[in-house]
């Protein structure tokens, strides 16, 4: 079982409450609007200067680096394209739309002191030769200011060329546990999705497998995105936390 608390964090991908709540609650929220649209930079400052010192934000990197433009995430874009930009949205293509989504999500990065970006595949991004070569050149060439690379890809991705690639492009394997397992223990970002369903409610007994699959001694990241992520999220901190801080109260870590 997972021993050493300091090195766990539990958290929702997207504030799942008031902030006030949130904070009251748990060290980290995973921000999803840098993925669809992101806000402008004061307000992401607002969210940083409103939260504890010590909360920490990751965030997702805007889909228009991942996401090809006919992806139905993209009806929340509110930013208008032009034919040339749709031909050159997505699979981390080496076109200046791209390249000037990473400068707005580095600088999303840098409003919320981010240390740690996200970056989610959808399933049609395979693993082809052209897909790879993108992929590489856009990892080894992005600046990175410090930041730890997420990468979730999904879809049919063989475990051995996840590994591979997280070694070479230094990327940490984000991934739902539920499904398949993480190709980087060393750092654990699991993203529960509800398995193969975002409204299932995860049982008791899959929070004390979950916990008991922690990697003991290593950095972990819980983050739920289920429908029930807020409450989720809680058992999940009071299970960490022992049968004692359930009797006494808050079950904070």
């Amino acid at each position: 079982m997972f021993q050493a608390k300091a090195l766990l964090k539990v958290g929702c991908c997207g504030f799942s409450a008031a902030h006030s709540k949130y904070a009251g609650l748990f060290p980290v929220v995973e921000v999803q609007q840098t993925f669809y649209q992101p806000p402008m930079l004061k307000t992401l400052q607002r969210w940083r200067a409103e939260m504890p010192p010590e909360f920490e934000f990751t965030l997702k990197a805007w889909q228009l680096i991942t996401h090809e433009a006919h992806s139905q995430t993209y009806k929340r874009l509110k930013l208008s394209l032009s034919d040339e930009q749709h031909r050159q949205a997505g699979s981390f293509k080496d076109s200046s739309l791209v390249w000037q989504a990473w400068e707005t999500t580095l600088e999303c990065a840098g409003a919320l002191a981010a240390r740690r970006v996200l970056f989610q595949c959808p399933a049609g991004f395979k693993p082809t030769e052209t897909n790879l070569a993108r992929l590489r050149h856009f990892f080894k060439t992005a600046a990175r200011a410090n930041l730890q690379f997420l990468w979730e890809p999904r879809g049919d991705w063989p475990d051995e060329l996840i590994g591979q690639l997280c070694r070479e492009l230094e990327l940490v394997h984000a991934v739902d546990p539920f499904i398949r397992p993480t190709l980087t223990p060393e750092f654990i970002y699991y993203r529960l999705h509800g398995g193969e369903g975002f409204k299932h409610v995860y049982t008791d007994a899959e929070l004390q497998t979950l916990l008991k699959g922690l990697p003991p001694n290593h950095p972990a990241y819980i983050m739920f995105n289920n429908i029930e992520m807020l409450n989720d999220a809680q058992r999940f901190t009071q299970l960490v936390a022992g049968p004692e801080a359930r009797k006494g109260g808050s079950g904070m870590l």
